[in-house]
């Protein structure tokens, strides 16, 4: 079997054997003419990049692409990727002693602030203006500028490239299941609650899942029960969990899962939440839509032909669909900045993104890509459009600019306390008033801690 061999054209990635076609086509000089990085070989040969990345669609469709970046830099990459609270607890750690373990690090949405403007990260501005090091084809006003923007910091410069834009939305597994018991897809939380409870352990599946990270999952309900996280984020940052709105949100959402969810719902993280309804053993489900849209997906799913997506449920104070970006950095205390940013951009460019997009992924951060008839025609599915209910939840969370709350330095510590406060109630250990009000000590003790003034 021949392996193809890559080499840079103009600042992407191409088949060695296209790129000679095209310098004996064109001349030599055409090669010549490019900015330095472009035409260089081995150019990062001896060089170690420690990279990481926390478990995902994206990085698991990158792993094996890595090997094309190393034989054409001659970099060697060492790709770390452990699952979301063990990336963020070593990468919080880490940066904040300012160290050299890693050169290319995720800036995990929830963190993205308090790493940003703590300066654990390094400004890219100059990489991207620099055209012996960003050719102009990278694009980076591609990205949605609604994906850029939590990776800049108050000083206005640009800290990481986005690879992930996520919201959530709601799923059904067996819609023909909900319309033969006389349902529609539930828009509403009553109505969500109604469904989930009619169905339990119908048909072999529990009525309701989602995954115990419910510092994201619940806050939709929070927020559609008129609650908030903070009084007003950013600049009020008094906690607001034992407000009656946010002890009603919390009784709601805990007795959906205890009264409707799979045993030992508690302790399931996404992966094993999007495995509940993608094998049928759940109804209904609310999570990012970077793990619904895998419903969809023929040869992994038992449901593809009867799930139905939707917006994530309305409360009675409206309509609140979460939204996180996920996006690339360089660490200040790593030795290879300008290697790292090889890497960053390879990973972010236009070439290896459509390659990822046509490989299925679903939350492409490239307005490009999101245009796409490849990336459209996926999220098409039993007659409904995932693509634009990711659409209409980003433009209705910029409109309303309920998210603020997540960017924030100080999100992380209360983000720990609503998990506690759901899992207790859920277990039954904690009524919801007593649980909530729990977290609003908890959070405002932990804020004073960390100097935030409230």
């Amino acid at each position: 079997m021949t392996r193809t061999t890559y080499l840079y054209e103009n600042g992407v990635l191409v088949p060695r054997r296209k790129l000679l076609t095209s310098a004996l086509a064109a001349g030599a000089g055409a090669l010549l003419g490019f900015p330095a990085i472009a035409t260089s070989n081995k150019s990062l040969k001896g060089v170690t990049l420690n990279t990481s990345l926390y478990s995902s669609p994206y990085s698991k469709l990158l792993r094996p692409w890595i090997a094309e970046f190393e034989e054409a830099t001659g970099a060697k990459v060492n790709f770390d990727t452990p699952g979301f609270p063990v990336y963020n607890q070593r990468a919080d750690l880490e940066l904040s002693t300012k160290g050299s373990a890693f050169d290319a690090v995720n800036v995990t949405f929830i963190y993205s602030s308090r790493w940003i403007n703590s300066g654990w990260l390094t400004p890219l501005d100059e990489y991207i203006a620099d055209a012996n090091k960003t050719p102009a084809n990278y694009d980076v006003k591609d990205f949605l500028e609604g994906t850029l923007a939590p990776e800049r910091g108050t000083d206005g410069k640009l800290y990481g490239i986005p690879w992930q834009a996520e919201v959530t939305i709601a799923a059904a597994s067996r819609f023909d299941a909900l319309k033969q018991a006389g349902f529609a897809f539930p828009q509403t939380t009553q109505e969500l609650e109604q469904v989930s409870k009619a169905l339990n352990r119908k048909e072999g599946a529990a009525g309701f899942v989602t995954d115990n990270h419910y510092g994201w999952t619940f806050v939709p309900f929070l927020h559609a029960f008129g609650g908030d996280v903070f009084r007003k984020a950013p600049n009020d940052l008094y906690p607001t969990l034992d407000t009656p709105e946010a002890i009603a949100a919390a009784d709601y959402f805990a007795r959906l899962l205890r009264d409707c969810g799979p045993d030992g719902v508690v302790s399931y993280n996404p992966d094993q939440a999007l495995q509940s309804i993608k094998s049928g053993r759940s109804h209904l489900s609310v999570q990012g839509q970077i793990n619904l849209s895998q419903l969809a997906d023929k040869s992994s799913s038992k449901v593809a032909n009867t799930a139905a997506w939707g917006l994530v449920p309305k409360g009675p104070a409206g309509r609140f669909p979460g939204t996180a970006i996920h996006g690339w950095g360089i660490p200040v205390g790593s030795k290879n900045k300008d290697a790292a940013w090889q890497f960053i951009r390879w990973a972010t460019s236009k070439e290896i993104l459509q390659r990822a997009v046509a490989a299925g992924y679903a939350s492409p951060t490239r307005r490009s890509d999101i245009d796409s008839a490849s990336y459209r025609d996926r999220q098409r599915a039993n007659g409904f459009d995932i693509a634009a209910l990711t659409i209409d939840s980003i433009a209705l969370s910029a409109k309303q600019g309920h998210m603020k709350y997540r960017t924030v330095a100080a999100y992380p510590q209360v983000d720990q306390q609503l998990n506690k406060a759901i899992e207790l109630i859920v277990t039954n250990q904690r009524t919801p008033e007593q649980a909530m009000k729990q977290a609003q000590a908890a959070s405002i003790a932990e804020l004073r801690r960390a100097g935030v003034t409230i």
